[in-house]
């Protein structure tokens, strides 16, 4: 049976996070204490992930959505009206990719201070930005699979080696095409199974896909969430964050209009990112960020492997991870 996340907080715990030798952790435990996650971080640990409630302002929000829409609207060749655009203005879900230098908007979300608390102590501090998009979702099409990000099973292991936060710019429900998480299912450390994913009329999603049915068929397919799924009922502006092995899946959205997320993906700086680092096309965004030296480091300019013909980098510009917590 289903189950949904309320907008709605819980009445807060008295709870404290343990203490440490280790000066870096330490460090990062006493910001999350001092920005209220407190609670956030226990609630990660113990189901896979958390919501942060209202991380982005009002104009954060609108100016987003607006350079979101720029992006799908190119795209498209034709204006999508985000409160009453149906099937045929946009039909399923299209990830928007690489929105980092789209809009100066963008980068100041990525430096939200609440959600990256949280990244970094499941990732270190020397975690870099692996790729930040939007999965862009109008009515019909398929539900989003049930899946654990980028990795087989022999790679999920306890300690998480990639994190996601999705923001939701746009009201999440059932109908209007929310993600869904499993709580828990971080500890599984294993892709869910075709049974564990969305079925249909006794079907795996698997199986519903290889038929190949068409648009307007696939519409009217009668999809039961996966067992354990939770449906995450939240207002925009809010972050859920989650550890790399969370299972996690979306609602096929049922009603006109679209819903709008942007998804901030982080990976520890020895693994390849999504999207290619050392960009130097965009030389104003890292000038506007000089005496910032968090946005530089999430953009990977201090990832020390990758070097060309010129070799590794001695001069300490490029770093290993040294007095961080990771």
């Amino acid at each position: 049976m289903s189950q949904t996340r309320s907008a709605q907080t819980s009445a807060p715990t008295d709870t404290s996070l343990p203490t440490t030798n280790d000066p870096a952790l330490q460090r990062i435990l006493q910001s999350v204490e001092s920005l209220g996650l407190t609670e956030n971080l226990l609630e990660l640990e113990l189901q896979g992930y958390t919501v942060v409630k209202g991380v982005l302002s009002e104009d954060r929000i609108e100016r987003a959505k607006a350079a979101i829409l720029r992006r799908v609207e190119r795209n498209a060749g034709h204006q999508v009206d985000p409160a009453t655009a149906t099937a045929a203005d946009f039909h399923g879900m299209a990830y928007q990719h690489y929105l980092i230098f789209d809009d100066p908007v963008f980068q100041e979300i990525l430096l939200e201070p609440k959600p990256l608390a949280v990244v970094n102590y499941l990732l270190g501090e020397s975690c870099v930005l692996s790729s930040m998009g939007s999965h862009f979702r109008g009515p019909g099409g398929m539900p989003l699979a049930a899946h654990a990000d980028g990795q087989t099973d022999a790679f999920l292991t306890a300690a998480a080696s990639i994190a996601n936060c999705n923001y939701a710019l746009t009201p999440y429900t059932r109908e209007a095409g929310a993600l869904v998480m499993f709580p828990g299912s971080h500890l599984k450390r294993r892709q869910p199974t075709p049974h564990e994913n969305w079925t249909a009329h006794g079907k795996t999603i698997m199986e519903v896909m290889a038929e190949q049915l068409s648009p307007a068929e696939l519409d009217q397919v009668d999809w039961q969430i996966p067992r354990g799924g939770v449906t995450m009922e939240i207002d925009p502006g809010d972050a859920v964050i989650w550890h790399g092995n969370s299972w996690h899946a979306g609602w096929r959205r049922e009603i006109p209009g679209v819903r709008i997320n942007l998804a901030a993906y982080f990976c520890r700086p020895f693994m390849s990112t999504q999207e290619r680092r050392g960009d130097t096309r965009h030389p104003e965004v890292f000038e506007r960020y000089a005496n910032d030296p968090r946005f530089g480091k999430l953009l990977g300019e201090k990832v020390f492997n990758g070097w060309q013909e010129e070799g590794p980098d001695f001069s300490g510009k490029r770093t290993s991870p040294q007095g961080l917590y990771d």
